[in-house]
């Protein structure tokens, strides 16, 4: 049996105190699942890939995070002697129901679908799995799949926010609360779970320390660069950025770099957001940069690419347990930074 041998950086992010202590606990609430873990990716028989036909469809290649990892998962298949094809439906539902129809009609041995709207690709998944495919949901928890790979993303908020919290505590107080800016995008469910779950963090452990000065949607680094600029025009002190993703990061920073006339970046300034992005992880290695600190998944992208792998492995050969499968995360910060970076694309 060929196995998934190990996810080393996966390892040292899941078992952080941190992310046991406040992101996943036992109860996952009303959907029940797995936790997830190395141990339990490294049980996946990749055997099973060779040969096997694979489509994937996702919202956006756009994003940094997702450009990443989906570069590094055809990688990742295709040395398993699987094919894959990997399309963005660009976040519109019906774009997205036709690729899953066509990868229907392909006889695809298995579609991934990371949804633009889970309850309209539902009807699509359920026809795939009627011709006998197996269809697997990234992100929601979805009903009409063999196996969904989600996370808890309230929780995952949370962490975004209590990581954020715990910086405006070491440097803000009652008398000097921090200006927050919340980088969000109620648009998408999971993201405006996320963006709540956020607010929730901030007030479990900096309540009475800060004030969210603005809230902006902005998943792109562009627009949230933009976003950001016009927020400081209007909010000059504002030194905290929370968001939902790698691109509010990434153009945050920028325009808080740009904003603090290039010069040595004050220590009360931070931005922390989730997604794991090469050019996040140099960004908090370098005291320049506003950047702070990410919620992170499995590790790198080639980790989250394995771990992926090992759920169509488990798909594909009937043996998941459970329909539901949750992701761990843990916060990456300079501290761990330099061994998450290497295994980047």
């Amino acid at each position: 049996m060929k196995k998934l041998m190990s996810l080393v950086l996966a390892g040292a992010m899941v078992v952080s105190p941190m992310a046991a202590a406040s992101v996943f606990a036992e109860d996952t609430g009303s959907t029940e699942g797995i936790q997830a873990s190395p141990e339990f990716y490294a049980e996946a028989d990749l055997s099973v890939l060779e040969g096997k036909k694979i489509g994937v469809t996702i919202q956006s290649l756009q994003n940094a995070y997702w450009a990443g990892v989906m570069s590094a998962l055809q990688e990742v298949v295709e040395a398993q002697g699987a094919e894959i094809t990997i399309v963005a439906c660009d976040d519109n539902s019906a774009t997205q129901i036709g690729q899953i129809e066509n990868f229907t009609n392909n006889n695809c041995d298995l579609i991934m679908v990371h949804p633009s709207d889970a309850a309209a690709a539902e009807d699509a998944c359920a026809e795939a799995r009627e011709a006998g495919i197996k269809v697997m949901c990234w992100d929601d928890p979805m009903t009409n799949t063999d196996g969904n790979w989600i996370l808890n993303n309230t929780d995952l908020g949370i962490a975004i926010g209590e990581l954020g919290g715990n910086f405006i505590n070491e440097h803000y107080d009652e008398e000097n609360k921090a200006q927050v800016a919340l980088l969000d995008y109620p648009q998408t469910k999971v993201l405006l779970e996320r963006g709540e779950g956020i607010k929730q963090g901030l007030e479990n452990v900096a309540a009475g320390k800060y004030e969210i000065i603005a809230e902006q949607p902005a998943i792109e680094a562009n627009k949230a660069q933009d976003a950001m600029e016009t927020i400081l025009v209007k909010n000059p002190d504002c030194k905290v950025v929370v968001g939902v993703g790698a691109g509010a990061m990434i153009g945050a920073n920028e325009a808080l770099v740009i904003n603090n006339g290039g010069g040595e970046i004050p220590e009360d300034m931070g931005v922390f957001t989730t997604d794991v992005t090469k050019q996040q992880l140099e960004q908090l290695l370098d005291p320049n940069q506003a950047s702070k600190g990410i919620i992170g998944f499995e590790g790198s992208d080639y980790d989250t690419a394995n771990a992926c792998m090992a759920m169509y492995a488990f798909i594909l050969s009937d043996s998941l347990e459970s329909q539901n499968v949750f992701r761990g995360v843990a916060p990456i910060t300079v501290d761990n930074v330099e061994d998450i970076i290497q295994n980047m694309k």
